[in-house]
């Protein structure tokens, strides 16, 4: 497996979820796995489309198949599927957030004794 490429534990869990299946109306789409590794080549390295890696196929094709799939809702199905809710992961604890020193308050003024 390439780097930044969709471990086959995470794809089996999510190819069900993709258009273009055997059972689909319309052309199918056999290259899902290539297409899913091209979008996360171009999120992982935080590249411009244009600059996606020939391997993956004309950089406008995958960037327009990647909008027909937001508007669809493709993306939200994909990333509730791959969400795993251990929210033991999820901790706050306010004894580690500091505050930087200045952010203690104004400097009090003091005041003038009368005579």
């Amino acid at each position: 497996m390439r780097r930044y490429e969709i471990s086959d534990q995470a794809w089996h869990r999510i190819s069900d979820l993709l258009p273009g299946k055997s059972t689909d109306v319309g052309r199918t789409a056999r290259d899902n796995r290539q297409f899913i590794n091209a979008v996360l080549w171009i999120a992982r390295s935080g590249a411009p489309w244009r600059d996606l890696p020939e391997r993956f196929g004309p950089w406008n094709s995958v960037y327009q198949r990647f909008r027909r799939w937001a508007r669809k809702g493709v993306w939200q199905q994909v990333f509730e599927a791959l969400q795993e809710p251990d929210l033991d992961w999820l901790l706050l604890d306010s004894t580690t957030v500091r505050a930087h020193q200045h952010a203690a308050g104004q400097k009090k003024q003091r005041q003038r004794q009368s005579p």
